[in-house]
């Protein structure tokens, strides 16, 4: 058996590596019972009790969840039921599957995460709200802006306004939440439009309850199918229909969902004493703008405040009458809108202006133009905007003042007690990860020949751009480390470098970056990260996984396809054996031949293998059976003490100590008990001539009494030679 085959075996490609019974569990809720849980499954309930007919996405932050869940309900729920589930090649192929939509009463909901994804998906989206849809067609997306943010800072604001998308940016309430993804689908019907719900990354984890309905099949399924095809040509985006098509969309789809959103009250007004003065706000920013209300005195623990709020849980398209109908008879108003461009204050001012409304306009002026509003942010810029209403705020711009001040005063205590600033804790490779050997090679390759231009990629091997590797000159999408290379090779006078994992070759990597170069005659070294999962997001399957998210035995293999295509030179390699993987990058670099060279590092994700081995170890244990735990060490009397093997792997449970050893002034290296045994440590040690102080040590569990008599012979031979 090959390495790749025995790499998918040990997956355990006949099952799931990770249960969601209890998340499947609440899926099943019927109506009046309760529901507990995080909004991200609320919303996969509220999909359920929409009647949808078919679900699909791609998996990312915050709306992995979502997908992880739905694929293991697909058998005991969506099946049962007769909807039609699957894990999309990519966002773009998520898209087209509301295609489903376009003729025929099926509602359809696809998700992906943030701006990446909407951008993968925009050629389709557009096709998509041209054509229109019969049936309700939603699409989740994992809003991924800000602190947490894992991506380009761009919002799914922009491909609204430009397709005409409908965007729902929902208030933080569980209820509302599921009411507002339940409506999506009517919204969208009586539109004719896909609708966008745009699913913060706080909002995705919240934790709440909410009063359940019955799940509602779709009303055609594989047990009562359609009447039949239709073929409509008013329906296909080809001119002359394209004209037809977008003069609708503007004159009468949003017009259409301006008016179900006003009837059915998806924005919300909350009324407070203070009539000359008010907030805007994105619905999604609500939970924050309340508390900072709060921490200023001006809202109470429940959240009432005497300060207006008009709260936008539909982002787009606005509505001119509730706007200027808030704005009626006010001093000024402040808007709280995420992010730049400033989109909706800058219609709001068109708004104030055309129609004679002697209403100030505040917003990016007292708020930072660009960047998450945090509770720190928004209080500095209300507390900022009550000061400047003078008395249409009554006490509340005084009583502000003095607690911004106070804050800020604080905040500079804070900093002054401090020497100097928190040290920076970038994020890096999972302890025993596969790919961390890889750049260990990589950055032994550099010593040899100087800085190399390494063209990167999303996902784990982004890492290796951070301390202590930084490699990886450019990051421009999923896929496209390969194609972002192949100007760069002949001014440099080497070969282009690039590598991405096993998730972005089958997303983009394939077409876009394998083919590409190929066809193009490409001078280029591609090193293939195959994990086996798409690890960054959770351990999703990929098509060379072994088997589908709902346990379905099938694999594509890498290799196969690459030679399908006419890469000749290929070779594959054990990513923890670094001596063996430096010469395999060297020979790629040095190959006589030109053209496409591939080097595939084939090692599972070791989170997905731990989570698995952990649960045969634990079986083993309860039964008695011998059971090996390995760990390495360092032994501190060899240890010279210069730190290189920590500079050249970065394991993080490769860490320091205070040196036991009166003669050593720095601290000793050490190895925490996080070691999973994957032995880099050792072959770095090995491949670099780093020092020999490297150890593996192996305790046996439940050992028998032929491994407990040389355990004590062992020992004892030990203590003789040590003269004891």
């Amino acid at each position: 058996m090959n390495m790749a085959a025995a790499t998918a075996a040990a997956r355990g490609i006949g099952g799931m590596e990770r249960s969601f019974a209890r998340e499947v569990e609440k899926l099943k809720l019927g109506h009046g019972e309760t529901f507990d849980g995080e909004a991200i499954l609320a919303i996969t309930k509220a999909l359920l009790q929409a009647g949808v007919a078919y679900v699909g996405g791609y998996p990312g932050a915050p709306v992995s969840h979502l997908m992880d869940v739905l694929a293991e309900a697909r058998r005991p729920v969506l099946e049962p039921m007769g909807i039609t589930f699957e894990q999309s090649a990519s966002e773009a192929g998520a898209a087209a599957l509301l295609g489903a939509s376009i003729l025929y009463p099926l509602r359809g909901a696809v998700t992906w995460k943030s701006i990446v994804g909407t951008n993968v998906a925009s050629d389709a989206l557009s096709n998509l709200a041209s054509a229109g849809v019969t049936g309700g067609a939603v699409i989740i997306v994992g809003e991924d802006y800000g602190e947490g943010a894992s991506v380009i800072q761009e919002r799914t604001h922009a491909t609204a306004l430009k397709s005409s998308l409908p965007l729902l940016d929902p208030r933080y309430d569980m209820a509302r939440l599921v009411d507002l993804t339940e409506q999506a689908f009517d919204l969208s019907e009586a539109s004719r439009l896909p609708v966008i719900i745009s699913l913060r990354i706080r909002a995705a984890h919240m934790t709440g309850s909410f009063t359940c309905r019955d799940n509602r099949p779709p009303a055609y399924a594989r047990e009562h199918p359609l009447p039949g095809a239709i073929q409509d040509y008013g329906r296909i985006v080809l001119p002359p229909s394209t004209y037809e098509q977008e003069r609708d969309k503007v004159e009468n789809r949003l017009q259409a969902a301006r008016r179900f959103i006003r009837e059915h009250g998806i924005n919300e007004h909350f009324a407070g004493r203070l009539n000359r003065i008010g907030i805007i706000l994105q619905g999604g920013t609500h939970g924050a703008v309340i508390r900072a209300l709060n921490l200023l005195g001006a809202a109470d623990a429940f959240g009432d405040s005497p300060v207006p709020l008009l709260v936008l849980n539909a982002i787009h398209p606005l509505l001119p009458d509730q706007l200027t109908e808030f704005m009626a008879g006010k001093d000024s108003v402040l808007v709280i809108e995420e992010g730049n461009p400033a989109f909706i204050e800058t219609e709001i001012r068109a708004l104030a202006q055309k129609n004679d409304i002697g209403c100030a306009i505040h917003g990016k002026d007292l708020l930072p133009e660009a960047g998450e509003y945090t509770v720190d942010v928004l209080r500095s810029g209300i507390a900022a905007y009550l000061q400047d209403a003078g008395t249409a705020a009554g006490d509340l711009g005084p009583r502000a003042g003095k607690i911004q001040a106070a804050a800020e005063a604080r905040r500079r205590q804070a900093a002054a007690r401090l020497n100097t600033p928190p040290p920076p804790r970038p994020p890096g490779f999972c302890t025993g990860c596969p790919e961390r050997p890889v750049f260990s090679a990589l950055k032994l390759l550099e010593r040899e020949r100087g800085r190399l231009h390494i063209s990167s990629d999303i996902g784990c091997s982004t890492f290796s751009t951070l301390p202590p590797f930084n490699m990886g000159s450019t990051v421009l999408g999923y896929g496209l480390s390969l194609a972002s290379g192949g100007a760069v090779g002949p001014p440099l006078n080497q070969p282009a470098i690039a590598v991405m994992g096993d998730g972005g070759f089958w997303h983009n990597g394939l077409s876009t970056g394998a083919i590409n170069a190929q066809w193009n005659g490409h001078d280029a070294v591609l090193v293939v990260l195959e994990n086996g999962y798409a690890s960054a997001t959770g351990q999703q399957h990929v098509p060379s996984t072994g088997s589908t998210p709902w346990g379905r035995r099938i694999r594509l293999s890498i290799e196969k396809t690459l030679r399908a295509i006419g890469v000749t030179w290929l070779k594959r390699v054990d990513s923890y054996d670094v001596t063996a993987t430096l010469a395999a990058l060297r020979a790629a670099l040095d190959a006589p031949e030109k053209g496409l060279r591939v080097v595939i590092s084939d090692n599972e994700c070791m989170l997905a293998r731990q989570r698995r081995e952990k649960k045969l170890r634990a079986e083993r244990l309860h039964a008695g059976k011998p059971v090996a735990i390995e760990r390495f060490g360092v032994d501190e009397e060899v240890c010279s003490g210069d730190h290189s093997c920590m500079r050249l792997s970065g394991c993080p449970s490769l860490t320091l100590r205070r040196s036991h050893d009166p003669l050593k002034e720095g601290p000793a290296a050490m190895v925490d008990a996080g070691c999973l045994a994957c032995g880099l440590c050792g072959e770095v040690a090995h491949a670099a001539a780093l020092c020999p102080s490297f150890y593996k040590a192996r305790a046996i569990a439940n050992a028998g009494p032929w491994r407990r008599f040389l355990a004590r012979t062992g020992a004892r031979l030990i203590r003789i030679m040590g003269g004891a």
